[in-house]
């Protein structure tokens, strides 16, 4: 088992999702009926903020949330969990971000974001009080994701590298175009991690050895029930995924990239690093709700005893 490091930072989105299930995801223009919309905390940054505390590290999450009651909300949802929330604050003015997500039968969803406050996390709040770089003293790594501004996660990576701190993004949701800001973010960033699609997005390739000519020491692509591949400019490597009864797959890539970060500050082999990853994406998917699972370490614990 992979020790926790001291500390992570994780700066990111907070957002209400509001989730419904239906028999199948709807084609274009297509209605279908699904259940009664449920509310549940989410956004990529309190997701894996709650993933890293969850598997037994300190965490810091910093980000905006509306000064609406799902603001409040949302805040409680993540501290409960024992993540550090002194650097939410709310947005005079704002609403809170909200996820639109549909869920099939089987897990595989459809997300559509509403960033509202989430993008309003500027270079500028960063440098506020205590600024990126007093909350970034003593952390094991920084934590990434562009559901805020990429400029944003660009000064925050690059106050990281000064302090010899591991940056790990996952750069979902995928840019729309790969601008100047976003080649400085990926020269600045140590563990790339997306999916297939976002891969795709970004380099033109699903091949981690081609997503590290772009910029990071490692790239590692995720996909789903298949495992992960990864290159870290030496070999390539494979994990499979494990075979669970997954009830939903929103939040499985984040927890990936909490037990990730993890392992990769705790400075575990990169080999290591994805089985324990792979695991924690695939316990994800056993319960509703990005923030729900219990037990998550012991489960991935398990899962990784199987393995030969």
């Amino acid at each position: 088992m992979v020790s926790p490091v001291t500390d992570v930072v994780v700066i990111g989105s907070l957002n209400c999702d509001l989730v419904v299930s239906v028999p199948r995801l709807p084609k274009r223009g297509e209605t279908i009926a699904g259940s009664p919309v449920e509310r549940r905390p989410g956004g990529k940054g309190a997701n894996q903020a709650v993933a890293v505390a969850r598997l037994g590290a300190r965490v810091r999450l910093v980000g905006l949330v509306g000064d609406d009651n799902l603001g409040a909300e949302l805040r409680a949802a993540v501290a409960a969990h024992g993540v550090d929330v002194a650097q939410v604050r709310a947005l005079k003015g704002s609403a809170s971000g909200t996820a639109f997500i549909t869920v099939e039968e089987g897990g595989e969803n459809m997300i559509v974001i509403s960033a509202a406050a989430n993008a309003s996390v500027t270079p500028h709040v960063l440098g506020g009080s205590p600024g990126i770089g007093a909350l970034l003293d003593g952390a094991g790594a920084l934590l990434l994701q562009l559901e805020i501004p990429v400029a944003t996660c660009s000064a925050a990576a690059k106050v990281a590298r000064e302090r010899g701190v591991p940056v790990v993004l996952n750069a979902a949701p995928s840019p729309p175009k790969r601008t100047a800001e976003v080649e400085r973010l990926l020269q600045l960033t140590d563990v790339l991690i997306v999916n297939e699609a976002e891969a795709i997005a970004l380099g033109g390739s699903s091949d981690p050895a081609v997503l590290r000519t772009l910029g990071p020491s490692i790239a590692v692509v995720t996909m789903g029930g298949r495992g992960a591949s990864a290159h870290d400019g030496t070999r390539r490597i494979h994990v499979p995924g494990f075979t669970v009864h997954s009830v939903d797959t929103v939040g499985a890539g984040d927890a990936f990239c909490g037990q990730f970060v993890l392992a990769h500050a705790a400075k575990a082999p990169l080999e290591e690093a994805l089985w324990r990853a792979c695991a924690a994406g695939a316990v994800a998917t056993t319960t509703h709700g990005a923030q729900a699972v219990e037990g998550m370490a012991v489960q991935i614990e398990e899962l990784l005893s199987h393995v030969g």
